[in-house]
């Protein structure tokens, strides 16, 4: 590859790919966090994989089959131990959006000069939404401040 000759990034996005065990649960809870379906793969009738669009940023899901040549059923949760951060304007908008929700959150808290917020969804994953802020290290988002 000529290096020289490049004048814009030929990478554009990383997209994380998710094997899911229930992809309807799963879309149902990101669609919690705001994420919008803009891709999907449907098979005899049924969503097998899909592209979930937030901002600028995405991800793919697609259900583990369980029987027939291409099944991967797996031991425990797939997710576990993956992470995936999100850089966004505001955090804590993504966290009050999933608090109205329901959706369980970890109580943002500025770690790194970032406001942070973390959600594990149900195959595991951990997703972690991010954004700057001028506070002192190990400040909590107070109760009265959280929704």
């Amino acid at each position: 590859m000529d290096h020289e000759a490049v004048t814009e990034p030929n990478v554009l996005q990383a997209v994380p790919f998710f094997a899911v065990a229930n992809i309807e649960e799963s879309v149902r809870y990101y669609a919690d966090l705001d994420f919008v379906m803009t891709r999907k793969w449907i098979d005899q009738g049924k969503l097998r994989w899909c592209w979930l669009q937030i901002g600028s940023a995405a991800l793919m899901l697609q259900q583990f089959r369980r029987e027939g040549h291409d099944s991967r059923a797996p031991s425990g949760k797939v997710g576990e131990g993956v992470s995936i951060y999100f850089q966004c304007r505001d955090a804590l908008a993504i966290y009050r959006a999933a608090a109205r929700r329901g959706v369980k959150a970890s109580r943002p808290m500025v770690g790194n000069g970032q406001w942070e917020t973390s959600l594990s969804d149900p195959d595991g994953y951990k997703v972690v939404f991010v954004s700057p802020t001028d506070l002192p290290e190990d400040t909590e988002l107070s109760e009265t401040e959280a929704v």
